[in-house]
């Protein structure tokens, strides 16, 4: 095995969060889901220690950054020292719009509401990220097709356009991103 690497990593940090959500989605005991996690963590740790190894930023760093993250973009459950509000808004509306407050501040700079979305999400996550961010924002939203009336319905669904896309030398996921691409260039900055 070569040298440790951020690059040599990336495949191992998203294959055990991949795991974690097989854990959780399959029910598996807490157990289980207690040792995913902490493959999850040492991913975190091994990147954070190459980092110190190259003088970048230490764990305690990390932790430290995610703590203060934590307080500035949630001021409805924090007061700007870390301890709790007295109370709470009432509806994850009132949070989603203080959470979206807050992160319009700290990045003045996104022109986009679909800025920071990862490119490199799998086309079905990034889609549901996407309209996600556009409704929030008060962007139209493409015409909805079958209307399935359970997860159970939406999966066939799902599973039969794929099977659709293959039987006719298609590949469903590039061609999911690609829609994405159209749609978020559609809310393009001029």
């Amino acid at each position: 095995m070569g040298a440790l690497t951020h690059a040599s990593l990336v495949e191992y940090l998203l294959e055990e969060a991949y795991e974690v959500a097989e854990t959780i989605e399959e029910g598996h005991p807490d157990a289980e889901l207690q040792g995913e996690l902490g493959d999850v963590l040492l991913q975190v740790v091994l990147h954070a220690r190459l980092a110190e190894e190259r003088g970048a930023f230490k764990f305690d760093d990390v932790a430290r950054g995610l703590a203060a993250k934590m307080i500035r973009r949630n001021p409805h459950v924090f007061q700007p020292d870390g301890s709790l509000q007295e109370s709470f808004p009432a509806t994850v509306e009132e949070i989603e719009q203080k959470w979206d407050e807050v992160k319009r501040a700290e990045r003045p700079e996104r022109p986009s509401a679909f800025e920071g979305i990862p490119e490199a999400l799998p086309a079905l996550a990034k889609a549901q990220k996407s309209l996600d961010r556009a409704a929030r924002a008060g962007l139209g939203l493409p015409d909805g097709a079958a209307v399935p009336q359970s997860e159970e319905e939406l999966g066939n669904l799902l599973l039969a356009v794929v099977r659709s896309a293959r039987d006719n030398g298609m590949d469903a996921e590039r061609a999911l991103r690609a829609a994405v691409r159209r749609y978020q260039g559609g809310y393009a900055p001029s």
